[in-house]
């Protein structure tokens, strides 16, 4: 019974320490620097600064955001296919879950829509009680 107690505080560690929270993060950060792609990935971060919308092809809503690691990734959220958050400004902050693609200068999160074919998860990101999907 004690061991049985002892495993379940000991998993109740786990969740709420500061290595589990940032374990979305480290996710990232190995894909950064092993360069990968395609990686899905969920996280947050505070947005840093705000881009003019990408409108060559699909049209992007895009911003930098910084995590906890103190690491920073372009945010290209597709508005043809999922909302734009107009209420988005600097030092706001923003869950998100998406696809992350490596670059050198951090990476890049997209996919954060509904994917209506139902080849690829479905990504959103969360701001301000808000989800856009």
């Amino acid at each position: 019974m004690k061991s049985k107690v002892l495993k379940y505080i000991l998993l109740i560690g786990l969740i709420f320490s500061p290595t589990f929270l940032l374990s979305n993060d480290s996710i990232i950060q190995n894909a950064f620097f092993s360069s990968k792609s395609d990686v899905q990935v969920k996280g947050s971060g505070k947005v840093i600064k705000i881009l003019s919308d990408d409108n060559k092809g699909s049209r992007h809503q895009r911003f930098i955001i910084k995590l906890k690691n103190q690491m920073t990734l372009l945010v290209a959220h597709n508005i043809d296919l999922a909302p734009r958050i107009n209420s988005l400004r600097v030092n706001d902050y923003i869950e998100f879950y998406g696809e992350y693609e490596w670059n050198s200068k951090g990476g890049v999160i997209h996919w954060t829509h509904k994917d209506y074919r139902g080849n690829h998860p479905h990504g959103w990101i969360k701001h301000k009680g808000i989800t856009y999907e």
